[in-house]
C-alpha cells in the first residue's frame, strides 16, 4: 500500500492525504471527546494530561529523530552506491580504450547493455519493492565474458586490463550491495513504534480540556498536523527506490556511459 501511494501520488499529494487526514481524524476526534464528555473543557484533567504529554511526546520525539536520522543516512548510503557503480562502469569504458578496436567493442557492448537492464529493467522492480538478481545477471556474466576473452599483450595493456577487472569487480559488490538496499525497509518494531506512538499521542490530546473550542482545535490540529509531517518523512523516506524523494538512475547515463543512451 505504501508502495503504490509512494510511486502514484506526488510528495505534495501524499502530503495532503497523509497530514489532512491525521489533522481531520484528530478534530473529529477532539470534538467527539468534548461532546462525551463536557467536563473536559473545564481542564480538571489537564496537570495530570500535561505530564503524561510531555513524557510521551519526548519518548515518541527520540524515537522520531532516530528513525528519521536512520532513514536518512540509508539514502545517502544508497546514493552512493549507485553512484560508485556508475563510477565504477564507467572506468571499465575509459580502461578498454586501450584495447584492440574488437576487444574494446565487445566490453562497450556488454556495459551497454548492461546499464540498459539496470535502468529499464531492474529500476522499475526496485520502484515496486521487488528486486532481482536475475534482471541483470545475464548481462553481468556477458561484461566478465568479454573481458575475460581479451589477453593483453605489453605492460600498457596489461596495467588497463587490471584496472578494468578490478572496477569491473568492484560493480559486481555495488550490484549486490544495491540489489540489498531495495529489499530493505523500516523494521515491523519500529513501524509499530512510529505508527503506534502517533496513535497514543492524538487520544491524549482531547483530553487536554480548553475552554474556547477554537483554542481546543487549534491545539490539537497543531499536534496533529507536526506528527502528520514527520509520519510523512517517514514514508517518503523508508523506500530509497520509490516515491519523488528516490535514487535517481541518472548516474547511469552521465559521463562515459552516456553514449549507450542516444539523444532523443
Amino acid at each position: 500500500m505504501i508502495l503504490w501511494l509512494l510511486n502514484n501520488l506526488s510528495t505534495f499529494e501524499l502530503g495532503v492525504l497523509l497530514v489532512g487526514g491525521v489533522v481531520s481524524l484528530a478534530a473529529v476526534g477532539s470534538l467527539a471527546a468534548r461532546r462525551r464528555f463536557p467536563h473536559l473543557a473545564g481542564g480538571e484533567h489537564n496537570e495530570m494530561v500535561g505530564v503524561a504529554l510531555g513524557m510521551f511526546g519526548a519518548i515518541y520525539g527520540i524515537i522520531l529523530a532516530f528513525v528519521v536520522v536512520t532513514l536518512w543516512t540509508q539514502l545517502e548510503n544508497t546514493q552512493n552506491i549507485v553512484a560508485n557503480e556508475a563510477t565504477d562502469l564507467a572506468l571499465v569504458v575509459r580502461s578498454a580504450e586501450a584495447f584492440p578496436p574488437v576487444e574494446r567493442a565487445r566490453v562497450e557492448r556488454a556495459v551497454g547493455d548492461y546499464v540498459h537492464a539496470v535502468v529499464d529493467v531492474q529500476w522499475p522492480l526496485m520502484r515496486k519493492g521487488k528486486p532481482s538478481y536475475e534482471a541483470t545477471a545475464t548481462q553481468t556474466h556477458a561484461m566478465y565474458t568479454a573481458l575475460q576473452a581479451y589477453e593483453p599483450v605489453g605492460t600498457r595493456s596489461e596495467t588497463f586490463y587490471g584496472e578494468a577487472a578490478t572496477r569491473l569487480n568492484d560493480v559486481a559488490a555495488q550490484r549486490r550491495a544495491r540489489v540489498t538496499m531495495a529489499e530493505t525497509s523500516l523494521p515491523v518494531l519500529l513501524q509499530v513504534l512510529v505508527y503506534g506512538g502517533a496513535l497514543v499521542i492524538l487520544p491524549l490530546t482531547f483530553l487536554f480540556g480548553l475552554r474556547s473550542l477554537k483554542m481546543q482545535l487549534l491545539f490539537v490540529s497543531a499536534v496533529a498536523g507536526l506528527i502528520g509531517f514527520s509520519l510523512l518523512l517517514v514514508m517518503a523516506l523508508d523506500r530509497p527506490f520509490a516515491g519523488e524523494l528516490s535514487v535517481s538512475p541518472a548516474p547511469y547515463k552521465e559521463a562515459a556511459l552516456a553514449q549507450f543512451w542516444p539523444v532523443s
